[in-house]
């Protein structure tokens, strides 16, 4: 008898954005006169049409694939040398970080590479994990089997929770006690918090004295507008001994549809055997990807090498710029309803408090029957998110205004 994951019967409920998909598609199914005016502030999905300069890369490709002597097959998995070359010199060393090219690891999502990424980890680590936090990080634990049931409020025995709550600026402190493997994420998904310089060498130093591993998940590092704020754990003296950072092209670029990122294991960073020897885990991920991947496709890559030429630049800078624009138009808003508005200064996402004694769910249900809205209910990204909402700025510039207005005509 062929036995399955029993892991996967831990997880709780559904993946919070099926289960906002559901709820929506039952409303609408209900209400078709409110769906003809139901606007999409929920999950994350970049709404405005490519750069100009990744289509002609694209097409420029797709007539190289449609020649016999300019095709191309299998790629190497790691990524084709132009595009590793390309991220590592204008992400990192023209920063002055030290960053090689054969450090860069190319795939198709920042999301696949954060649970991958346990492929090479042991099972008995000790993982600390952000509360609230992004879902994929929990749940992926969860699958591996590197955690207990979860309680009645959805925590997970086994997992080390850092409480993130407007006291602390949503950026978790280091914990007293030991942990092996930390999930960071800055800026952040859901709060749209930053970390510090100080709070970030706080955590290379506690990882360096741990000997534990930092995750760093930077897909949002584009929208940091702030000159104080890191753009890279890597930034940080020390953060090559004890970081793993995942980039992706989805929200600076628009590549949700496309699919292209790429996570930077230095070589530098080591790792402890059952036995106590220290090992390097960059060729443990380089023989993950080229076992279990086939690399992302030739025509995908050069079109994410062009959005570092320099009409790519400009034109990812106009669309960062277009959606920090909606950010503050919906922050505007929702403070003018006069919510506690969090967020939204150097992230896509705008973090608010629900009005006293109405629960996320009870929000969501409340924004999307009376506003005809769909936005995140916090309590998705774990308990200490409950209480709150998330609101994408990913839209139209007439969409975000016209969500910020009826945010302002609910009755609570």
């Amino acid at each position: 008898m062929a036995l399955l994951n029993d892991n996967y019967l831990k997880l709780k409920a559904g993946y919070l954005f099926p289960e906002i998909g559901r709820r929506v598609k039952v409303f609408c199914e209900a209400n078709p006169e409110a769906a003809k005016r139901l606007i999409r502030c929920g999950i994350g999905d970049v709404t405005e049409a490519l750069p100009p300069a990744v289509i002609a890369a694209l097409h420029k490709a797709v007539d190289e694939m449609a020649d016999r002597a300019t095709f191309k097959g299998y790629g190497p998995e790691q990524g084709y040398d132009w595009l590793r070359a390309a991220i590592a010199q204008n992400d990192y060393r023209a920063h002055g970080l030290d960053v090689a090219d054969d450090e860069i690891f190319v795939s198709d999502g920042s999301k696949c590479d954060c649970g991958s990424i346990l492929d090479i980890l042991g099972g008995k680590n000790k993982i600390a994990i952000s509360d609230p936090v992004y879902p994929v990080y929990v749940d992926t634990n969860v699958m591996a089997g590197h955690t207990g049931e979860a309680n009645e409020a959805g925590a997970y025995a086994k997992l080390a929770y850092l409480p993130c709550r407007p006291s602390n600026g949503f950026v978790p402190e280091p914990p007293k006690r030991h942990v092996d493997v930390i999930y960071l994420c800055s800026p952040n998904n859901p709060t749209g918090a930053v970390a510090t310089r100080a709070q970030l060498e706080a955590w290379v130093k506690y990882a360096l004295e741990h000997k534990a591993v930092i995750l760093f998940d930077a897909a949002y590092e584009a929208y940091i507008s702030d000159a104080a704020i890191p753009h890279s754990i890597y930034e940080i003296p020390g953060a090559r001994e004890c970081a793993i950072e995942f980039r992706s092209c989805s929200k600076n670029g628009g590549f949700t549809g496309v699919r292209c990122a790429f996570t930077v294991v230095p070589k530098t960073l080591l790792a402890q055997t059952k036995t106590g020897e220290f090992k390097p885990l960059h060729p443990l991920w380089s023989r993950r990807m080229t076992t279990k991947f086939n690399g992302v496709s030739y025509i995908t890559q050069r079109g994410a090498e062009a959005l570092y030429s320099p009409g790519g630049k400009a034109q990812v800078r106009a669309l960062i710029e277009h959606y920090m624009g909606n950010a503050a138009v919906l922050r505007k808003g929702a403070k003018k309803a006069g919510l506690k508005v969090f967020g939204g200064e150097n992230a896509p996402y705008i973090w608010v408090r629900t009005p006293k004694g109405v629960t996320s769910w009870e929000a969501f249900d409340k924004i999307l029957g009376d506003a005809n809205v769909v936005i995140t209910p916090g309590s998705g990204f774990g308990s200490k998110g409950e209480g709150y909402f998330r609101i994408s700025s990913f839209n139209s510039r007439a969409n975000a205004e016209e969500v910020a207005r009826r945010l302002q005509e609910l009755k609570w």
